[in-house]
C-alpha cells in the first residue's frame, strides 16, 4: 500500500481540492481527482526530502489558529495602509535568521510569511540560515524578525525538532 500511497495526506488533499477548485462534484471530475491523488505524489516522490513528523500536534493546530488570526489581522493593516499616504508606507526587505533546521519546518514559516498580507518570502541563503522576507511596512526591522521568530519560528520548532 506504501508504494502506491507514498503520501497519503497529499493524495487526500488532492483528491478534495481537484474538485472543490472546478466546483463540480462530476464522475468525471472525481475520477480525475483520483488519477491525481495517486499519480501526483509517485511522480513527486523522490523531490520530498523524507517525511515530516509532527512531534507536536496540538500545537500545530495552535499554531493554526495563531495563522488564520494573523492573515486576518494583517489584511485589515495593509488595507488600511494602502487606503492612507503612500509616504507613510515602508516597504524593505530584511534577513531573517534562522534557528530551524528541518526542512520541513523552514517551508512551513516560508508559507506562514508569504500567506500572511504584507509579508513575502523571497528567498532562502544556500546553508539554510537566513530567509529573506519582503514586507509591505517595516517602522523596526528588529521588531519583525523577533515577531516572526516568536510567533511562528519558536512553534515550528517544536513542532518539527
Amino acid at each position: 500500500m506504501k508504494h502506491l500511497l507514498p503520501a497519503p495526506l497529499i493524495s487526500l488533499l488532492l483528491f478534495i481540492i481537484w474538485p472543490m477548485l472546478n466546483a463540480s462534484l462530476s464522475a468525471g471530475h472525481l475520477l480525475l481527482a483520483a488519477l491525481l491523488a495517486l499519480g501526483i505524489p509517485l511522480c513527486t516522490e523522490r523531490l520530498r526530502p523524507g517525511h515530516a513528523r509532527l512531534r507536536r500536534f496540538d500545537l500545530a493546530l495552535r499554531l493554526v489558529l495563531v495563522v488564520l488570526v494573523d492573515i486576518v489581522l494583517s489584511g485589515v493593516q495593509v488595507a488600511r495602509q494602502i487606503l492612507g499616504p503612500e509616504s507613510a508606507i515602508r516597504p524593505r526587505f530584511v534577513w531573517l535568521p534562522l534557528t530551524l533546521r528541518d526542512p520541513h519546518a523552514i517551508v512551513a514559516l516560508a508559507g506562514i510569511v508569504t500567506l500572511t498580507p504584507g509579508t513575502l518570502s523571497a528567498a532562502i541563503s544556500d546553508d539554510r540560515c537566513w530567509l529573506l522576507i519582503h514586507a509591505f511596512n517595516v517602522d523596526d526591522e528588529a521588531a519583525l524578525v523577533a515577531d516572526i521568530q516568536r510567533r511562528y519560528e519558536a512553534p515550528l520548532r517544536e513542532i518539527f525538532e
